[in-house]
C-alpha cells in the first residue's frame, strides 16, 4: 500500500508542480505590482515635497515683503508722529488769534495809501499857503 500511495502521490507531482508553479507566478505578479505601487507612491510623494517646498519658498517672500512694508510703514508713521509734534497748539493758534484781532492788520495802510495822503496833504497846504497869501495881500 505504501508502495501504490507513492505511486499515487508521484503520479499527483506534476499537477502538484503546476499549482505550485500558478502559486508562485501569481505571487510574483502580485511583488510586480506592489513594486509598481511603491514606485508611484515615491514619485508622488517627491512630486508633492517639491510642491510643498516651492509654496514654502513662496511663503517666506511673502512673509519678507510684509515685513519690509511692515517697517516702511512703522518709518512712515514715525516721520509723521514727529512732523505732528511740530505743529501749533490749540492755545498758541488763539493766542495769536487774539493778537491779530487787537492789531485789526485790516486797518493798517499800505505804503502807497500812506504816499496818496502825503501829497494831499501837501496839495491842500499849498494851496492854503497860496489862497492865504493873496488874502493877506488884500
Amino acid at each position: 500500500m505504501a508502495t501504490q500511495e507513492t505511486i499515487a502521490s508521484l503520479g499527483d507531482t506534476p499537477s502538484i508542480l503546476n499549482n505550485l508553479n500558478g502559486r508562485i507566478r501569481l505571487l510574483e505578479e502580485r511583488f510586480i505590482q506592489s513594486r509598481e505601487n511603491l514606485e508611484l507612491l515615491n514619485e508622488n510623494l517627491v512630486e508633492g515635497q517639491k510642491e510643498v517646498l516651492k509654496k514654502a519658498k513662496n511663503l517666506d517672500n511673502e512673509i519678507k515683503k510684509i515685513k519690509n512694508e511692515n517697517i516702511e510703514l512703522t518709518n512712515t508713521i514715525n516721520h509723521i508722529i514727529k512732523e505732528v509734534s511740530l505743529f501749533a497748539r490749540k492755545d498758541s493758534v488763539k493766542v495769536l488769534e487774539k493778537y491779530i484781532n487787537m492789531w485789526d492788520p485790516l486797518k493798517f495802510t499800505t505804503e502807497e495809501d500812506v504816499k496818496n495822503l502825503i501829497k494831499e496833504e501837501t496839495k491842500k497846504s499849498e494851496e492854503e499857503s497860496k489862497t492865504g497869501g493873496v488874502e493877506s495881500a488884500e
